[in-house]
């Protein structure tokens, strides 16, 4: 995922109450970590694979995984935001809810004030 794309799923999940954040696990690699209530961390495409999966951690140790989606190299924008909110993470491998969970209170956008100003002026 590029690193426009990510900021963009990260802050459509942030206005639907997902407590989404940019995941930067290296050079030009980026994606998306959420934070579950229970101190778990899903980390979604920074391997630089096509499809979509996620590793689920708990202080740096792999405690359950999301495989990958079928098709979901192919995904838009709205397909990963409805992904990302419809996995159930209670599982070591987790699985994709029914139906999307009804959104909660939006969260603020992560970088407030200076965010255009760190990220060089990238954002569109």
């Amino acid at each position: 995922m590029d690193e426009n794309r990510a900021q963009r799923v990260v802050d459509k999940l942030r206005a639907r109450g997902v407590p989404a954040h940019m995941e930067r696990s290296g050079v030009n690699q980026f994606g998306v970590r959420v934070s579950l209530p229970d101190g778990r961390e899903a980390i979604w495409d920074t391997d630089g694979t096509a499809g979509l999966e996620a590793q689920v951690m708990r202080d740096g140790v792999l405690v359950g995984y999301v495989p990958e989606i079928a098709g979901s190299e192919n995904f838009d924008e709205p397909q990963v935001i409805d992904a990302i909110e419809r996995t159930d993470y209670n599982r070591p491998v987790a699985t994709r809810r029914s139906a999307t969970p009804p959104p909660a209170p939006p969260l603020p956008p992560e970088g407030g004030f200076f965010r255009r100003m760190f990220g060089g002026f990238r954002e569109r």
